[in-house]
């Protein structure tokens, strides 16, 4: 999740949901609950014209905790299960990202001796490889820089289940590991603490860790200061690629996280608690 540009909590998330009305948008967004299915708003009149339209937002917590398998530590904190649904559903995707990477890397092992480029995997940061929901819950949902700022320079967030595992095994089989993060520059000490406490056995200086810097945007980012979502991550993964490498696979849990071309698959990561364009 790009926390730097983030101004839409949940609420913000479900309005999008609504203009976006349609199975497919749904189910992303909610990543196998039920609770929008009925009554929704549909795209011919985004705004709602009853208050039966408008999914209540504590029953979309609570639908969010239980998917997550919502545990509480004695000392009150909240912490997502290995055994909960959303876990489930990562693994399954991860499986598939294995798979295909076995079969992606191999091909590029054959032709090795033809010139090709070096392989490489880019991935987002949070809740694609670092799971935000402890600091979601202990938030209440309510995004704030200051809170975040707090949280990240005191507290490492839990490796999304299994990624650190499918990150360091893709490294071992030659792909050259990137992260591209919305996160803020001068998050950069904080979160490259964290990435490496919680597994990531993967290089994380500079040239492999991306985060967005407004001050001194870099020259290869023709938007500058400006950039969309899109924009800046695949405009910086077109940097990676100048740099002789090849994208295999992208991985983001925000479709923001994925458009925009320059990689050979893309793999989402479920995500119900916001929405990010």
């Amino acid at each position: 999740m790009p926390r730097s540009s983030l101004s839409r909590r949940l609420p913000a998330a479900l309005r999008s949901r609504r203009a976006k009305a349609g199975a497919a948008t749904v189910a992303a967004l909610v990543a196998g609950t039920a609770v929008f299915g009925v009554g929704q708003a549909t795209a011919e009149h985004s705004v709602p014209r009853s208050d039966k339209e408008i999914p209540n937002l504590t029953l979309v917590q609570d639908e969010i905790k239980a998917y997550y398998g919502d545990t509480v530590t004695a000392g009150g904190e909240h912490y997502a299960s290995p055994k909960s649904n959303y876990a489930r559903q990562v693994h399954s995707v991860e499986e598939k990202a294995r798979a295909y990477l076995t079969r992606a890397l191999a091909r590029h092992d054959a032709a090795a001796d033809k010139g090709h480029t070096k392989p490489a995997i880019v991935l987002d940061m949070d809740d694609t490889t670092l799971l935000t929901y402890n600091y979601e819950l202990r938030e209440g949902f309510h995004f704030t820089e200051k809170s975040q700022d707090e949280y990240l320079a005191s507290t490492d967030m839990d490796p999304v289940f299994g990624m650190d595992r499918l990150v360091t095994w893709a490294h071992s089989k030659g792909a050259e590991v990137f992260f591209l993060t919305g996160r803020k520059e001068a998050q950069r000490e904080w979160s490259v603490r964290n990435l490496k406490n919680v597994g990531y056995d993967v290089p994380l200086d500079r040239g492999h860790v991306y985060l967005k810097n407004k001050e001194n945007p870099p020259a290869y980012l023709p938007c500058g200061a400006d950039c969309t979502t899109v924009e800046y991550k695949s405009g910086t993964r077109k940097h990676i690629e100048s740099l002789g490498y090849r994208i295999v696979a992208n991985f983001g849990d925000q479709y923001s996280d994925l458009r925009g071309g320059f990689g050979e698959r893309t793999f989402k990561l479920p995500n119900p608690m916001y929405y990010l364009p």
